[in-house]
């Protein structure tokens, strides 16, 4: 197995339709979520989710991917130097 990472991705959700995609995508990886966080953002009509995860590359980079491909989506991912 490949060397782990540690990461952190931010995720806006601008239409709540799209939460459940979400979720499914996040259960597929739970074996790699350190922790998650999720708050309603109503004065901007949005909610944002922050996940961190520790788990190989090539894992971050697809699930990055495929939560960036949900419409009415936004992600960042940030990874740590060590």
């Amino acid at each position: 197995m490949e060397d782990s990472r540690l990461a952190i991705i931010a995720i806006i959700v601008e239409n709540k339709n799209s939460v459940e995609k979400i979720n499914e995508l996040l259960h597929s990886c739970a074996p790699f979520i350190i922790g998650r966080m999720g708050m309603p953002y109503p004065k901007k009509n949005v909610s944002i989710i922050t996940v961190i995860v520790d788990a190989p590359q090539d894992i971050i980079s697809t699930l990055s991917g495929k939560l960036g491909q949900i419409k009415d989506v936004s992600i960042k991912t940030t990874y740590s130097k060590v």
